[in-house]
């Protein structure tokens, strides 16, 4: 893929819009060290920097349906950056060779500039088909990290030359795909479960006010089960039908007491008020 990338830079150098001075000159991709020596004008891509775009990750999957009616389920394809160091070189000597080769690099800028967006008519192989599925963005600009430019140029053994940057990000399919899938036939919907609580409080009659009778156990008399208030009076018995039931109330050092509730909502709170001893 990269080298269809190549290809579609290339076809941006040579379009018949671009600047003169680029569509005469040479493109190569060749590593701009000592033995690069071209013999005539030329713009060097040189293509050493490819890393993922964390920003631009889609995590969703991607969902396509087969001729026979099943599924496969991929991985969306990686964004990669492409970061290509351009220089640009001339055959002339001296002044003259520096005055060219900054009309050129000028000129460089300017015309990838114009395309914060590879335009279609540039792609060129794989960078024209999936999994192309966003528009390709690039930038154009100063390389990054200018202060370790002294050692890049020095590990190449040349003096150190004005460059641009150049990133083109594009989409690289990941290996899969998965197993495919039968579509989906059916939906069902599983009611929730709701699990009804008899509520209770009990209480008794202080003077007008009401206070809360703790520590007094509670019987569902045709279910056997028992419960217990708490320090607010308040008792549950859970998984009952909506019905009627009789309750007996037996607190602590007083007469029991019955009483018949009506049991429709697991919302109600039956109150239960003790006659003064």
């Amino acid at each position: 893929m990269f080298h269809d990338l190549d290809a579609t830079l290339k076809a941006m150098l040579g379009d018949e819009a671009a600047p003169e001075v680029l569509q005469a000159a040479d493109v190569s991709f060749l590593t701009p060290d000592k033995d690069f020596k071209p013999v005539q004008d030329t713009v060097n891509l040189f293509l050493h920097d490819i890393r993922e775009n964390r920003t631009l990750r889609d995590q969703a999957p991607l969902v396509s349906r087969t001729p026979d009616d099943t599924f496969v389920t991929r991985r969306p394809p990686v964004r990669v950056d492409c970061t290509y160091l351009a220089t640009v070189w001339s055959h002339k000597t001296g002044a003259v060779r520096a005055e060219d080769e900054h009309r050129m690099l000028g000129e460089l800028f300017l015309w990838f500039s114009r395309f914060p967006v590879l335009d279609k008519r540039f792609l060129r192989g794989s960078v024209a088909e999936p999994p192309q599925l966003h528009p390709l963005p690039a930038s154009i600009g100063s390389p990054p990290e200018t202060a370790g430019a002294g050692p890049f140029w020095t590990a190449l053994g040349v003096t150190p030359r004005p460059a641009l940057s150049l990133t083109v990000t594009l989409a690289m399919e990941p290996a899969q795909p998965t197993e495919p899938e039968p579509p989906v036939r059916e939906i069902s919907i599983r009611p929730s479960v709701v699990h009804p609580v008899l509520r209770g409080r009990l209480l008794e009659d202080a003077d007008g006010t009401h206070r809360p009778v703790s520590g007094a156990s509670v019987e569902v008399v045709e279910e056997g089960l028992t419960q217990v208030t708490d320090a607010q009076g308040d008792f549950a018995f859970q998984g009952l039908d909506f019905g009627g039931y009789t309750l007996l109330v037996q607190p602590t050092g007083r007469p029991d007491l019955r009483t018949e509730v009506e049991y429709r909502s697991g919302g109600d709170i039956h109150k239960i008020i003790l006659p003064r001893p």
